[in-house]
């Protein structure tokens, strides 16, 4: 009587997760960094700076504000390197984390001046004696800003903030604010008048500055 084998399995490959070499590659600069070492920052510069100023190119539309927001992120990375933990993730996807958070900064700061009409603040100047005394304005019409939304009644203040600072639309304002979006788009609008006409004092007060 014969006894019918049944057919063998095919063995199964077990797959030994290796390392990737550039990843212990970065895991082993960001150490040197850790301790001290200026090359080893230098060298994670070389490794990631082109890549990073694209994404933050890309993400701000500007390649100057990308290029500093890529200058802050090496700067963090200097201080902070001995925080970085491969057993919780690559290095690549830890400085592109700081990039993505440095580029939401830098986009609030955008649209905080943008919205209220300073946006060359901070530009390249044009030429120098020029540009200086047009920073020096710039400065100083930031300077009332702050200080003109520091008076607003505290929903005024919230309402702009939340417009300017969060980019949030009315409905998202309301929301936030616990109010209709009748009344949050009433506090945008008292709240912009009162910062134009606290601007437009302000610019009466300098003209009657004597000379």
């Amino acid at each position: 009587m014969r006894i019918s084998r049944s057919p063998q399995r095919p063995r199964r490959r077990v797959a030994i997760a290796v390392p990737h070499e550039g990843s212990r590659c970065d895991d082993e600069l960001l150490a040197r960094v850790a301790a001290g070492s200026q090359p080893a920052l230098a060298a994670l510069m070389a490794r990631h700076g082109r890549g990073l100023r694209t994404f933050a190119a890309r993400y701000l539309g500007h390649a100057a504000d990308a290029e500093d927001v890529v200058q802050e992120v090496f700067v963090t990375v200097w201080k902070q390197a001995a925080r970085f933990d491969p057993k919780r993730g690559r290095a690549s996807t830890w400085l592109y984390r700081i990039t993505a958070n440095r580029c939401i900064d830098q986009r609030r700061r955008r649209a905080l001046r943008n919205f209220f009409g300073l946006d060359d603040i901070g530009e390249e100047p044009a030429s120098p004696e020029a540009d200086a005394e047009a920073a020096t304005a710039a400065r100083q019409e930031l300077a009332i800003v702050r200080d003109g939304l520091s008076h607003l009644p505290a929903r005024q203040r919230m309402a702009l903030l939340l417009r300017a600072v969060g980019d949030l639309d009315v409905g998202a304002i309301a929301e936030v604010m616990g109010t209709s979006v009748g009344s949050a788009e009433q506090l945008l609008v008292r709240g912009r008048r009162a910062l134009r006409d606290h601007l437009a004092d302000a610019a009466a007060g300098r003209e009657r500055k004597p000379s």
